[in-house]
């Protein structure tokens, strides 16, 4: 079992939140924000996780439309495997901080996800700057790595799903995983509470599926 399935608490004592992401999605950074506002009003820690839309979308690359296919190929790679980089070579606790640089700088700021705005947040976090030479590293040193820690995320939920995916312990002491909530805007305070209580409801229970709803407005893809 990995540590994630082992462990019940953190060493705060608080309930851990295992989050996997990949840097370049803007539903997974919306969701991520409202976790940290989670984080606030309930008793929980999160525990940050690497996983790739590239990787999950290798096999059926012929399935996408040509727009999403050359973002993949083009876009996808170059910052997860930085984070990656980081991760192994730094320790999991840089994850959290890089994210948010790198997510800002992305979604927030406009600017995508350039070699420029990663060498920026890898500097604002205190980060050697030579991290970006993995951004283009096609034979990457970490792609097991990499492979091993977007599996552990993906096989809670199944093939079918995107980032983000979050679990939690279950009350029986097995994890409870599912993948999102997807939210524009992240709510927070009390709001972000209850929308924590409600998903945590609903994952819970072992027959439920799917709940979706009609959304207008959706994040502003054109900068990725």
């Amino acid at each position: 079992m990995s540590e994630t399935e082992t462990e019940t608490a953190t060493a705060s004592g608080k309930t851990p939140v295992d989050f996997w992401f990949d840097p370049l999605c803007p539903w997974a950074w919306m969701t991520s924000r409202w976790v940290l506002e989670v984080e606030k009003v309930r008793d929980i820690e999160v525990r940050w996780h690497i996983m790739s839309l590239a990787v999950l979308n290798e096999d059926k690359l012929d399935q996408l439309p040509e727009e999403y296919r050359e973002m993949l190929a083009t876009k996808a790679w170059k910052p997860v495997r930085v984070v990656t980089a980081a991760w192994q070579k730094h320790g999991a606790d840089v994850l959290g901080p890089l994210y948010t640089a790198l997510g800002t700088r992305f979604h927030n700021q406009g600017e995508g996800p350039t070699l420029e705005a990663i060498a920026a947040a890898l500097q604002e976090v205190g980060l050697p700057a030579d991290l970006i030479d993995y951004a283009e590293q096609e034979d990457f040193e970490f792609e097991a790595e990499l492979r091993a820690s977007h599996k552990e995320g993906i096989e809670k939920v199944g093939q079918e799903v995107g980032t983000p995916v979050i679990a939690v312990p279950g009350p029986d002491g097995e994890q409870i995983a599912f993948f999102g909530p997807v939210v524009t805007p992240a709510p927070k305070g009390e709001e972000a509470a209850r929308l924590w209580d409600g998903t945590l409801a609903v994952a819970s229970v072992p027959g439920f599926y799917e709940i979706k709803r009609t959304r207008t407005k959706g994040p502003d893809f054109s900068n990725l």
